[in-house]
């Protein structure tokens, strides 16, 4: 189990955000979601942040990561 800090920003219709989910939870690596459909707060603090709207948005401690890339994802969590 991971002691980082893991954040997602996602949508219920997000089928990359549906694979890193499942990804941290076959890993188990507890994680904060913030569904930015429901959200418009955490949907502006999303777009703030990365300067993307799109998503998987998913923040590892103080580090960025845009999409569901599973190698960088691995290499931050130390998997």
């Amino acid at each position: 189990m991971s002691d980082k800090t893991v954040v997602i920003y996602s949508t219920p219709t997000c089928h990359f955000c549906q694979q890193a989910k499942e990804f941290f939870t076959e890993n188990n690596v507890a994680y904060t979601e913030h569904d930015v459909a429901a959200d418009q707060e955490k949907a502006r603090e999303m777009v703030t942040r990365s300067g993307q709207m799109g998503v998987p948005v998913i923040l590892i401690d103080d580090e960025m990561v845009i999409g569901f890339d599973e190698g960088r994802i691995r290499s931050l969590l130390g998997l």
